[in-house]
């Protein structure tokens, strides 16, 4: 199989603000997301050839058709991704698919998702997190329990698994969400920017044990937009642009949920688009070669398990690296360094691209206060589903 390595590069990005966007329609921020975006590549509107929009939640069923109103974009193609948590990267990848393969030039690629507004929040059923309305038929695969529950059933069998007692377990995860506040604290466009302690975290409300209100990520509005090109012409646009080394998904078949010998201490999905994108781009080592990344923090035991999936570290040894300091920002292996979902929100068609722009300008030496020293290559990870059956997507790209 052909490796889409250096064929396509991001020469423009724009994202808003996340958060309770209520003074903002989800038009608004599909605007000012794509219009940073067209500012930041240098171009205009007329410049793109074709779109793709991807939005979970949000729009009518063909938000392709709204998008063609929004933008203005005359007779051109719009394409609707939906992916669960992963709809925002498979609208990157789509686009820069279509680059890569001559049907076009230059794409656009757009994550929105406007929840707050929607009454998606609290802690809604699998259900109605897949859209699965109370008339719709039932079927054995249909799950009445929330998405808090699921990993907190991967955060008790993982200290299990591994001899953390209780505290151990709680104190570990706690590190992980202080980590991503304090980053958080540094991006203006996150939904919470303000620092936490482990005893707040430890003190918390529950929401499913061991995982308290500070071990969940939030709801909240956000857009993102990327523009891509082919790599040949990239630096046409602009002396710095980011060359896209992989872009693989791995979706499982929810075998975890009726096999009694699953093991809730991993994502096989993500440890599977690892290894894809891994190969696609080339890369041996991942600790050694990854020198950043972005991952799908939705609960603080998923960040840690994400750590052993990726390769980061060996299987158990999450917590050992947590208290080394190896994922903060002055560590040897940044993660999350805009404060990740705990710290945005989760507006799940946008996550992704969200992800993809503190990737751009991190790498771009742009991202201030929180810029990681000598950036290289840059991965992106998003969870759609949870530890019994999932989407993953996993992005790396480079200078």
């Amino acid at each position: 199989m052909e490796s889409i390595k250096d064929k396509v590069a991001i020469v423009g990005m724009g994202c808003t603000k996340f958060g309770e966007n209520w003074g903002k329609s989800y038009d608004d921020m599909i605007i000012e997301a794509v219009y940073e975006a067209y500012e930041d590549a240098g171009m205009e509107p007329k410049d793109i050839q074709a779109y793709w929009i991807g939005s979970y939640w949000s729009g009518l069923p063909a938000p392709s058709m709204p998008l063609s109103t929004i933008l203005k974009v005359g007779y051109k193609p719009v394409t609707h991704i939906e992916n669960m948590c992963a709809t925002a990267s498979d609208a990157l990848r789509n686009a820069a698919y279509a680059v890569a393969s001559g049907a076009c030039d230059i794409a656009l690629a757009i994550g929105a998702e406007k929840l707050k507004d929607s009454g998606f929040s609290g802690l809604p059923t699998d259900e109605i997190a897949m859209g699965i309305t109370s008339t719709a038929p039932n079927t054995f695969r249909s799950r009445n329990f929330t998405a808090p529950s699921h990993f907190a059933m991967m955060a008790t069998s993982y200290f299990n698994k591994y001899g953390l007692s209780p505290e151990e377990g709680k104190r570990m995860l706690a590190k992980i969400m202080v980590k991503n506040h304090h980053n958080g604290s540094f991006s203006p466009k996150a939904h919470f920017q303000r620092e936490i302690t482990i005893e707040q975290v430890l003190n918390a409300p529950i929401i499913a044990w061991p995982l308290g209100l500070f071990d969940c990520c939030g709801v909240s509005d956000g857009a993102a937009a990327a523009i891509l090109v082919r790599g040949d012409k990239a630096r046409s646009f602009r002396k710095d642009p980011i060359f896209v080394k992989a872009l693989q998904i791995a979706v499982g078949w929810q075998e975890g949920y009726m096999n009694p010998q699953h093991d809730w201490t991993m994502v096989k999905e993500t440890y599977q688009a690892g290894l894809a994108a891994y190969a696609e781009a080339g890369i041996k080592n991942p600790r050694n070669e990854i020198s950043m990344a972005e991952v799908h923090d939705c609960f603080s035991i998923t960040e840690a398990v994400i750590y052993e999936d990726l390769q980061f570290t060996r299987r158990g040894g999450a917590r050992e690296e947590v208290d080394a300091g190896t994922f903060e920002l002055t560590g040897e292996l940044p993660v999350n360094m805009d404060g990740g979902l705990k710290c945005f929100g989760h507006p799940i068609g946008a996550t992704g691209l969200r992800m993809m722009y503190e990737i751009y300008k991190q790498i771009q030496g742009k991202a201030g206060p929180r810029q990681v020293k000598h950036p290289k290559l840059g991965l992106t990870h998003n969870l759609g589903g949870t530890p019994g059956g999932a989407t993953v997507s996993v992005s790396i790209v480079g200078p």
